[in-house]
Parts: structure tokens; C-alpha cells; sequence
């Protein structure tokens, strides 16, 4: 585990550009209720989550620690990578709208994050992007894809793609 961004800086000193994304895993539903609860993703299954943090080499470079489903991406980034120190100060850092607010939580030399469709309302009952927005969309998304790339590459081996049946912590950590 990482504690200090000079450990961070240290590990990925030599990349510019990195991406952050979050990997669900499906796991056997747990019997106590309170489990079940902090598992249950909202996606009609429980599950365990993990940051993946990628290159654009779709080499992983960093794996943080494996939680249950229902934490949303941001929030376990905010418990890994503490608000208002120096984490990615010399990286870009390219991120998906799970990460919504990390502009404001962390300073960093460029955060890369797509554009929200705005919502639906009286006044707009049909809400779109603009063309210009749409197609920086498109941009982030096509340099992105190389985090799903890298996820997929650990899913590769059928271990972290089927449900895991395994109730041992350390033994779901060597999964990973």
C-alpha cells in the first residue's frame, strides 16, 4: 500500500500520462445481510471492486486494495489517494465520469475527464452535447480504452471474469 505521494511519484516517475478505473469482480453472495448489503453493487449481483491504475502501454502499474461493490470508484480513490496532497501533480491523469469532482480535490498538471450530458428538465426536455464536447468525448474515450484493455488483460486468465467462489481475503488478493 501506498502512504506518501513521494512512494507514488517514485512509482510512476516515468510515465506522463496515466488512467485510473475501477474493476468489479461477481462473488458468491455472502449469507449475512449487512454483507450482502455492502456487496450488492446495484447491478443485480455482489461483487468486489478494486482501482486499477494503467498506462497507456496497458501495463498496470498499480492494483489498490479489494473492497465491496456498493463503494463507488471516487470514494475508494479518495481512501487510497488522500484529497489535498500531491498524488498526480506530475502525471496526466485520465479518468471516466465515475471520478466526477476529482478537479476539485486534486491539483494536478492536466485531470482528463469526459463531458456530462446535461440533465432533462422542463426547459430542455432533450438534452445533448454540443458538437465540440462530443468530440473531445470521443478523444478521451479512444486514449481510455487502453485501461479497459489493460482490465480485460486481467480478466484474460477466467479467474477474475467468472464469479469468485472463494471466501479466504488473502486468497481473493492473490486473484488479483
Amino acid at each position: 500500500m501506498l502512504t506518501t505521494p513521494e512512494e507514488f511519484s517514485q512509482l510512476i516517475d516515468q510515465y506522463k500520462n496515466i488512467a485510473i478505473d475501477g474493476v468489479e469482480v461477481a462473488c458468491v453472495r455472502p449469507q449475512d445481510e449487512t454483507e450482502q448489503e455492502k456487496h450488492y453493487s446495484g447491478k443485480k449481483r455482489h461483487t468486489l471492486k478494486s482501482l486499477v491504475i494503467s498506462d497507456f502501454n496497458r501495463r498496470i502499474l498499480f492494483l489498490c486494495c479489494i473492497v465491496a461493490g456498493s463503494v463507488h470508484d471516487y470514494t475508494l480513490m479518495k481512501d487510497v489517494f488522500t484529497p489535498g496532497s500531491a498524488w498526480f501533480e506530475k502525471v496526466n491523469l485520465w479518468l471516466d465520469l465515475g471520478f466526477l469532482g476529482v478537479d476539485k480535490d486534486y491539483q494536478s498538471t492536466q485531470i482528463y475527464l469526459p463531458h456530462k450530458k446535461p440533465r432533462k428538465s422542463k426547459k430542455n426536455p432533450n438534452p445533448t452535447l454540443t458538437p465540440e464536447p462530443k468530440k473531445q468525448n470521443r478523444k478521451q474515450a479512444a486514449a481510455r480504452v487502453i485501461v479497459e484493455h489493460a482490465i480485460g488483460g486481467m480478466k484474460f486468465f477466467h479467474c477474475l471474469m467468472h464469479r469468485i467462489r472463494n471466501h479466504l481475503d488473502y486468497f481473493v488478493d492473490h486473484f488479483f
